[in-house]
């Protein structure tokens, strides 16, 4: 059953229209993770869920109930934001309690929920410290135990771990993982970080301009990318993108200097001879040790070194489209000027409509 719908959600300020016709069902139990640019909508949509802005058109159900003009603390959302939004001038207890002093909650059942939820994030010996005493990843975790103790129907993360550096961030996504799992309260997670949004979800909405392009599982998101922008979007380094067309025959895809790469669906069939744009991922190109018909040559001009492999950037002899592989580091390190030979690995392309940009094949 879903505990949150959203229903032609819009939301417009002025002439500019933020979120458009957003149609969307998060399971009872589920995290649901929202991915996009800067500027798509994201921060805006859980606003609007919270009731911290009203809408401007569309439907939002929680518990199949209509909560459009209900207050923020009517909705019984829970919501973490970037900023902590602590009480710098009460300890962390105090900070994860206030909500239920609020609720007028007995103070036995307060002093037992902030307990429980010190020990599940690991606070225990936190509790009496103000918050200029803490981490920023202790602060996170207080400010994730000021919404767990209210038991709220849904969780609402926006960009939780923005202010945290790379190893607190790797550290915080488990964390966050292994509490969804145990709690298993609904929650919606927004983030541009693509990392997160792969390892948290249960479901990814890939939002642009405030709107869905592709909603489904990490795996079908990445593996099947519905446009060119969600092929773009998610991956890093993300897709390269080539201008090629397919075959006389319709059975392969010629690129500039005449590679042809076999490719054996009936969906191409009816696009014989026609322009089409190509995306491969750059784990997916592989050097080759000899010549053929499949195989085509760049010539690299940037050599990024990552400890246990290199991304390779390079172009192709006399064209201006260039080319992103990722090798290990172990099998050869390369060099600014040198010419490789590659080849793709079979069933590992990706094709786009060039006027629409929507998948192919």
């Amino acid at each position: 059953m879903a505990n949150l719908v959203l229903r032609n959600l819009q939301k417009s300020y002025a002439d500019v229209h933020i979120i458009k016709d957003f149609n969307l069902a998060v399971e009872e139990g589920e995290m649901l993770v929202v991915v996009g640019p800067s500027g798509c909508g994201k921060s805006t949509l859980l606003r609007l869920i919270a009731g911290l802005e009203e809408v401007s058109g569309g439907e939002i159900f929680i518990k199949d109930k209509k909560v459009n003009r209900l207050e923020p603390k009517d909705r019984n959302i829970a919501m973490v934001f970037q900023n902590y939004a602590l009480y710098p001038h009460m300890t962390v207890f105090n900070n994860m309690a206030y909500g239920l002093k609020r609720r007028k909650r007995p103070k036995e059942e307060i002093a037992k929920r902030v307990a429980k939820t010190a020990s599940i994030l690991g606070l225990e010996d936190l509790l009496d410290r103000k918050p200029h005493q803490l981490s920023g990843g202790q602060r996170q975790r207080v400010a994730m135990g000021r919404a767990i103790v209210r038991k709220p129907t849904i969780f609402l993360f926006d960009e939780p771990l923005s202010n945290l550096d790379a190893n607190l961030r790797a550290q915080m996504r488990i964390e966050i993982r292994k509490l969804h799992q145990e709690l298993k309260t609904t929650s919606l997670y927004v983030t541009h970080d693509q990392v997160e949004a792969m390892t948290l979800a249960d479901r990814l909405a890939v939002l642009n301009k405030g709107q869905i392009e592709q909603i489904g599982t990490p795996a079908e998101i990445y593996q099947t990318p519905s446009s060119q922008f969600v092929a773009g979007f998610m991956g890093s380094p993300p897709m390269n993108f080539l201008n090629a067309k397919i075959n006389d025959m319709g059975n392969a895809i010629q690129l500039h200097g005449g590679t042809l790469l076999p490719f054996h669906e009936d969906t191409i069939a009816a696009r014989k001879g026609q322009p089409i744009v190509l995306g491969i991922r750059p784990e997916n190109i592989v050097k080759a040790h000899k010549q053929g018909a499949d195989r085509f040559d760049i010539d690299i001009h940037l050599v990024e070194s990552l400890g246990a492999e290199q991304l390779i950037h390079g172009r192709f002899p006399g064209d201006k489209q260039t080319l992103v592989l990722r090798l290990p580091t172990k099998i050869k390190t390369h060099a600014v000027g040198e010419r490789i030979t590659l080849g793709v690995m079979p069933d590992s392309l990706h094709l786009f409509d060039p006027q629409s940009k929507l998948r192919v094949a």
